[in-house]
């Protein structure tokens, strides 16, 4: 089956808080914008039962709902949305990226990677037999059948302890097993101080899962002392798992620079180390995981992939589209640079040909998009690189004059 193309100035993966950002930047400046998601618009915001730290919402926001406005906002600027999956990200012969689908290619100047992250799992024995079946990663979305039953919440971080208070407006006991001594889990001090006042909540220290049990459901979770080595049964009916997330990044091996944990890592503009290639929220190497830190980075990144278009149009106005061109890369702060700038410039002209002076002392976008590097000089031909030598230690342009 031959794929379908279709091309686009900006092509975000995701439709997270970081991912609808880049979009509705990206959308307001007028680019042509695709938004892509496999699953669910909002992500793992959605999931989120009251949101309380996000500003302009001084009562607190359901998690839903606040996606929802972010959903309407990015689509007001034209943004084209397809629900599909990501199979790939690749370079075209053009300088362009392919963002590849079952049916259908995209063609794009630039790619904004949002694609946030999964559910941690414990790994414990039973743990794949019971998801659905008692195991749940989403208070919002469960809690009514746990109406007047007993769960339990393995983790201690904001999202365990906010979305264990949650349930307790509907479950008769919520228990925590928490991997730390008594009195210490890793949530916010606000939901720490309400876990420990509500004698609907009760904590089982020192543990970590070791297995579950059950028949066609969850109804009990061993676990397991880690100074006694011990195992606790807890009979539940339900269980919720809030140990952190994994980057969805494997499809991005290869492509862009990933630390120890799989984050993408990024500068503090939002590019990987591939020109024209950004990342946006969870998925990228950072210490805060938040709504409001992913529509900071979702900001930067729709701005930065437009900007980054109009270094690529330069580009082509100025070298790709001229006949001959003599592209030099220099520093204009250094004395040494603008000597050699003005040697060149008297070169060009005694043989015919246009020069195009990069100056990296801001930005050096257009250098890294090109492959250049700091004092060198390439000769482009109709859009093809012919020959590059440096100039920093000599005046040598033979290799350059042998090719005009």
């Amino acid at each position: 089956m031959e794929k379908r193309i279709e091309d686009y100035d900006v092509v975000v993966i995701g439709g997270g808080a970081g991912g609808m950002t880049a979009a509705l930047y990206a959308g307001r400046a007028r680019l042509k914008t695709l938004l892509m998601e496999k699953s669910l618009i909002g992500g793992l915001a959605t999931y989120t039962s009251e949101i309380e730290n996000y500003p302009g919402f001084p009562e607190g926001i359901d998690g839903t709902e606040l996606m929802k406005l972010f959903d309407k906002q990015f689509r007001k600027f034209g943004v084209n949305v397809k629900l599909t999956d990501c199979k790939g990200v690749t370079r075209l012969d053009d300088g362009r990226w392919n963002v590849s689908t079952f049916r259908t290619d995209y063609h794009a100047k630039a790619v904004v990677l949002a694609t946030g992250g999964r559910n941690r799992l414990t790994g414990a024995p039973g743990e794949e037999k019971y998801l659905d079946k008692g195991i749940s990663f989403c208070a919002t979305c469960d809690a009514a059948r746990y109406t007047g039953k007993k769960v339990l919440i393995i983790g201690s971080g904001d999202a365990a302890i906010e979305e264990g208070l949650f349930l307790t407006r509907f479950c008769s006991e919520v228990w925590v097993s928490v991997v730390h001594d008594e009195g210490h889990v890793d949530a916010n001090e606000v939901a720490r101080e309400k876990a420990f006042n509500c004698d609907k909540m009760h904590f089982i220290w020192n543990t970590s899962v070791d297995s579950f049990e059950g028949g066609d459901l969850l109804n009990r979770v061993n676990l397991k002392n880690l100074k006694t080595g011990e195992i606790i049964p807890v009979d539940v009916d339900g269980c919720f798992l809030f140990i952190g997330y994994l980057p969805n990044t494997k499809l991005f091996e290869g492509l862009v620079d990933l630390d120890s944990r799989g984050y993408i890592v990024t500068n503090v503009d939002m590019e990987t180390n591939q020109p024209g290639i950004f990342a946006a929220g969870d998925v990228r190497a950072k210490t805060l995981r938040q709504v409001s830190t992913a529509v900071g980075d979702g900001a930067v990144a729709g701005y930065m992939a437009e900007r980054y278009i109009g270094d690529l149009e330069t580009i082509h106005s100025d070298i790709l589209s001229k006949d001959k061109v003599l592209v030099y890369y220099y520093n204009a702060s250094e004395d040494n640079d603008r000597a050699v700038l003005t040697k060149l410039e008297s070169y060009a002209a005694q043989h015919s040909v246009d020069i195009k002076p990069v100056d990296i002392y801001k930005s050096d976008k257009v250098m890294r998009i090109l492959g250049g590097e700091h004092l060198a000089v390439s000769l482009y031909k109709s859009g093809k690189k012919i020959a590059t030598v440096s100039v920093n230690d000599s005046f040598d342009l033979s290799r350059i004059e042998a090719n005009l």
